[in-house]
C-alpha cells in the first residue's frame, strides 16, 4: 500500500495545484436489447483504452501503482477483484453483453492463449493516455500506442492463422471499442503548471491530432466499425469537486473536455468522408454521465456526488479505494464507485445507451444495434 498511498499523494497535491490555479483563474443489465434471432452480427470486439475499460491489463505491468486488482474492487464482479476499476462491469463488459458476445480477455493476462483471441481482445490500461506521456506519473502505463502495437504484431498475426488469408476483410466483422482521452486531461492538461499550459484549444488539437493518426493505423490494418466513448464529465468527479472544494460540477473542467468532445465529432465526420468503409458510433458518455446527476432520482439513483467505497485519502480526497475499506450496500444508486469512476449501474446504462439510443444527442450518428445490422449486410 505505500506504493499506492505515494502516487495518490503526488497525484493528488498536483491536481489541487492545478485546479486551484484554474478555479482562481457483475450484474448483467436487465434491460438490454438484442437482435430477433438473439445472436450478435459481430463476431467479436478489441477494446483500446484507459481504465474505464481495462479488465485486468494493468496487474501485469511492474512497477505499475494504478491497479484495481483488490477489495472492494470487483466485489459485484462474478470472480471478484479482476483490475477493473468498478465494483461489477465496466462499459466494455456490458457492450459485450448486449453483443451477445463472451467476456473479452485481457492482452496482458498469460492465460490469454492464441486461440482465445477468436471474439477478441482487451488491451486497455488504467491511467493511459492518447499522449505518450500521460500518465507517467503511475508508474508505468500501456499507452495507446503501444497498445494498437499490440494488436498490430501479436494479435493480428494469431487471428491470420484462426482466420485464413482473407483475415484482414474479416476484421470488418469486429468491433474496435475506444475509451481514451480522460487522462490526458486528468492526468497530463491540468498537472501541467500554469506558465506553462497551453491553451486548450492547442492542447485538444495536438490531442486530437495525434488521435486521428491511431484510428487510422487501426483502419488500415482492417478496422472498419469503431465504438468511441466521449470524455466524461470529470468536473463531476468526487476528487475533483473535492479538491477544488466545489460544492457542484467544476465548470472550466468540463468545458475543457466538452471543447475535445466536439472536436473528436468534427473529426470522426471528416474520416468518415475519407476512408472508404470507415463506419463509427460516438457515445457520448458526457451527455449521459451529465443528465444522471443532473437529475439522479429520475434515474434511479440518489447519490450522484460521494464515492460508493471509503477511499484512501490524502490531503482530504482520494482516488482509488481504500483497500479492504468500507464500502456502500446500495451501490446501484451511486453515481461513483471510487473517486472517478463510475459503478456498474452507470456502466450498464452508458452500455445501453450506446446500443439502442435513437437520439443523436446521445449516440452519434447511428447506434451499436443499427451499426451490427449495416456489417452484416
Amino acid at each position: 500500500m505505500a506504493g499506492k498511498q505515494y502516487y495518490l499523494q503526488a497525484t493528488i497535491i498536483i491536481i489541487y495545484i492545478s485546479f486551484s490555479e484554474l478555479t482562481c483563474c457483475l450484474s448483467q443489465p436487465s434491460n438490454g436489447q438484442h437482435n430477433q434471432e438473439g445472436k450478435s452480427y459481430l463476431k467479436g470486439m478489441f477494446v483500446f483504452g484507459t481504465s474505464v475499460v481495462d479488465n485486468g491489463n494493468n496487474n501485469f505491468i511492474k512497477g505499475s501503482l494504478s491497479k484495481a486488482n483488490y477489495k472492494p474492487y470487483g466485489i459485484d464482479f462474478p470472480s471478484g477483484p479482476t483490475g477493473r476499476y468498478c465494483d461489477g462491469r465496466n462499459v466494455a463488459d456490458s457492450v459485450c453483453h448486449l453483443l451477445n458476445l463472451p467476456l473479452i480477455p485481457s492482452f496482458s493476462d498469460p492465460n490469454t492463449k492464441p486461440n482465445s483471441v477468436i471474439h477478441g481482445v482487451n488491451y486497455g490500461s488504467g491511467g493511459c493516455g492518447i499522449l505518450d506521456d500521460t500518465g507517467s506519473i503511475t508508474g508505468g502505463v500501456i499507452t495507446m500506442n503501444q497498445q494498437i502495437k499490440n494488436f498490430e504484431e501479436v494479435t493480428l498475426p494469431e487471428l491470420k492463422k484462426l482466420l485464413g488469408n482473407n483475415s484482414t476483410e474479416k476484421l470488418g466483422q469486429y468491433l474496435f471499442m475506444i475509451a481514451a482521452g480522460n487522462n490526458d486531461f486528468e492526468m497530463n492538461y491540468f498537472l501541467q503548471k500554469s506558465s506553462s499550459r497551453p491553451s486548450v484549444p492547442v492542447f485538444v488539437n495536438n490531442l486530437t491530432s495525434t488521435f486521428s493518426n491511431q484510428l487510422k493505423r487501426l483502419y488500415s490494418v482492417g478496422a472498419r466499425n469503431l465504438a468511441l466513448l466521449t470524455v466524461y464529465p470529470i468536473g463531476c468527479t468526487p476528487v475533483v469537486m473535492e479538491e477544488t472544494r466545489s460544492p457542484k460540477c467544476v465548470h472550466l473542467v468540463n468545458q475543457a473536455a466538452h471543447y475535445f468532445n466536439v472536436q473528436l465529432k468534427l473529426l470522426l465526420d471528416d474520416l468518415k468522408r475519407k476512408l472508404p468503409g470507415f463506419n463509427f458510433v460516438l457515445v457520448n458518455t458526457y451527455k449521459i454521465i451529465r443528465d444522471i446527476i443532473k437529475n439522479p432520482a429520475a434515474r434511479g439513483f440518489s447519490n450522484a456526488a460521494s464515492p460508493c467505497c471509503e477511499l484512501l485519502k490524502v490531503k482530504g480526497a482520494g482516488l482509488l479505494c481504500k483497500e479492504g475499506g468500507q464500502v456502500c450496500s446500495n451501490r446501484s444508486s451511486y453515481v461513483y464507485f471510487d473517486g472517478q469512476h463510475n459503478t456498474e449501474a452507470v456502466n450498464a446504462i452508458i452500455a445501453a445507451k450506446a446500443f439502442s439510443s435513437n437520439r443523436k444527442s446521445e449516440v452519434y450518428p447511428l447506434n451499436l444495434q443499427m451499426l451490427a445490422q449495416q456489417g452484416s449486410n
